[in-house]
């Protein structure tokens, strides 16, 4: 369900990071993912709290942060699923929530969210699966119906996929016919079928019974050492943050609290709360 707020009705101006290159797109090593200011908030509540947050092509991130640090958020933003309060955001050199206009950044049409969205994508903690399709049909509804893929193209890419998750024996079955390890597996199919520059994954594992957990991390951890993909990790395995992750994240009221390699923020963490965090979660 998207936001139920109206499109930014705020104009920005063009003193952000892509000031000179709204139209001609991300330059040579400038990031790919660009929080410039973002700004969520439902009444009193603020979630994301003047957000300046950068993610570099092809870097794996992990975010972590207690619950409500607005990690999740950040997700929800990129995928259009919740729109800012205030900021803007950049996909690949291009504004997501706005679009130019006479040298202003204005609220961005259907058309242009679409066509930046389409380089995103995004496995959920549910999985949502269509329960009316099958393995096969929920993997290529969306490249022959949203991409425009041809269908044969479509139905080879994701048994391509299929096949490296494990599942190239499901084709058929309906997600009732799944176990819930199965059915992300098949969610990340799904998502990797667009084709996007940017995989979100968002607590993947945490609707899981603890011995399906391994099944998605193996996958995960394939993908992330594997592909070019850049990948964002809202996470509670810390083990996995630090086995697949170039930077870790440590979000809190927010905001960026404190972040770098994770041999550096996992084990030796210098902000009190990412201590207290990491207390917490690992019970130590």
């Amino acid at each position: 369900m998207t936001d139920p707020e109206p499109r930014a009705a705020s104009t920005a101006t063009l003193s952000s990071p892509y000031a000179n290159g709204v139209n001609g797109g991300r330059q040579q090593h400038e990031p790919i993912v660009v929080f410039d200011k973002v700004r969520k908030q439902y009444g009193d509540l603020v979630v994301l709290n003047d957000l300046d947050f950068e993610v570099a092509e092809n870097e794996k991130v992990a975010i972590i942060g207690p619950s409500g640090s607005g990690k999740t958020t950040i997700l929800r933003v990129l995928m259009t699923l919740v729109q800012p309060s205030g900021g803007v955001v950049y996909v690949d050199g291009e504004p997501l929530w706005h679009e130019e206009s006479r040298g202003k950044l204005v609220p961005a049409s259907e058309k242009h969210l679409r066509k930046v969205r389409s380089k995103i994508g995004m496995v959920f903690q549910h999985f949502n699966l269509f329960p009316n399709m099958n393995v096969l049909r929920n993997v290529t509804e969306a490249p022959i119906h949203v991409a425009g893929i041809n269908p044969k193209d479509a139905k080879e890419r994701a048994r391509e996929l299929l096949d490296m998750v494990g599942l190239g024996d499901k084709l058929e079955q309906f997600p009732e016919q799944l176990s819930g390890g199965q059915k992300q597996r098949v969610a990340i199919a799904r998502a990797l079928a667009m084709d996007p520059d940017v995989l979100l994954l968002d607590e993947v594992t945490s609707a899981l019974d603890p011995e399906l957990v391994g099944e998605v991390l193996n996958i995960l951890r394939k993908l992330a050492h594997e592909t070019q993909m850049t990948m964002l990790i809202v996470t509670h395995e810390i083990g996995f943050a630090r086995d697949v992750s170039d930077r870790v994240v440590f979000f809190d009221k927010g905001r960026v609290a404190e972040e770098g390699p994770p041999s550096e923020i996992l084990t030796k963490p210098q902000n009190p709360r990412t201590q207290e965090f990491l207390r917490a979660v690992l019970g130590h």
